[in-house]
């Protein structure tokens, strides 16, 4: 019986899709009144008709809303997304543009927690309008800052990790082989913030640039003083000739000796920062016990 029940039911569904086809989709519909501009910006594949038809509306307000927030230009936020390492792997417009959506989406989400929490709380209108635009103001500001973050911190990797790799190099210089030759070797190996940089370098050399031109390209773009200062050494050293691997230990001398400095610095600011809460909660007691006397001695001396 089940079983012909289901043969019944499997013959009469094809039946009815073959005299009653299912309607069109929507997305064949829409499609040719869609301009071939809109068509070609669907960036992932499978997306649908809503993405296409608000999609370059979304972009256009992020856009907007960038260029009027962000006190930098589209080619300055380039070069902070490089520098910070943000959205590997993308070109540049669409890293750009990438970073305007996210800030557009943190906007948006900032000032909705501020209309939702002025609801919820019943404030005046004014209050209301003081709070979302403070929420909107911090939206703004968190997309930096992650920004500015993510760029300090990649900094002080790579401020680690040039001093292990000045040293590979220069003992590949010293043991033969030209610049190229020893960066390879390194990038071959070795994994890293720098190492990513020189594979960039690499590649660059492999499209057709110079070898110098390619370092003086990752030199611009880095983050890391001393980085820069190791890959325009290297231009210098395969444009010129220069003695290299004096030079890369010169530079790795420079470079302990500045992370050390800078050690000692945060290692004073801690043991200060240590020190407040002992102040602070010492000090009214201690304040307290010298204090509690005094009036009986006034009163006595009186």
């Amino acid at each position: 019986m089940t079983a012909a029940a289901v043969s019944t039911a499997l013959t009469v569904g094809v039946l009815v899709r073959a005299l009653i086809p299912p309607p069109r989709r929507l997305r064949s519909r829409v499609r040719p009144y869609l301009v071939p501009q809109m068509v070609q910006l669907r960036a992932v594949p499978g997306e649908g008709v809503f993405q296409t038809i608000f999609g370059p509306m979304v972009r256009d307000l992020a856009e907007r809303l960038g260029s009027t927030v962000d006190r930098f230009g589209s080619e300055t936020s380039l070069l902070r997304l490089r520098q910070a390492g943000w959205y590997r792997g993308l070109d540049e417009g669409e890293m750009v543009a990438r970073y305007r959506l996210d800030q557009l989406k943190s906007v948006v989400m900032a000032g909705g927690v501020g209309l939702v929490s002025a609801g919820m709380l019943r404030v005046r209108l004014p209050v209301a309008v003081t709070l979302v635009a403070l929420a909107v103001l911090f939206g703004i500001t968190r997309t930096q800052g992650r920004l500015q973050h993510a760029i300090e911190r990649r900094r002080d990797l790579m401020r680690i990790e040039i001093y292990t790799v000045n040293q590979l190099l220069a003992m590949r210089v010293r043991a033969g082989g030209g610049v190229i030759h020893a960066v390879k070797t390194v990038t071959r190996r070795g994994v890293g913030e720098v190492v990513g940089e020189l594979n960039e370098a690499l590649r660059l050399h492999r499209a057709g640039w110079s070898g110098p031109d390619a370092f003086r390209r990752i030199a611009e773009v880095s983050p890391e003083p001393f980085c820069t200062r190791t890959y325009r050494l290297l231009a210098s050293a395969e444009e010129r000739g220069a003695d290299l691997a004096a030079a890369l230990l010169a530079l790795s001398e420079d470079v302990r000796e500045t992370r050390r400095e800078a050690l000692k610095r945060t290692a004073t600011k801690r043991r200060a920062a240590m020190l407040i809460p002992t102040i602070a909660i010492l000090a009214p007691v201690l304040i307290l016990f010298v204090a509690a006397p005094l009036p009986y001695l006034i009163t006595s001396w009186q």
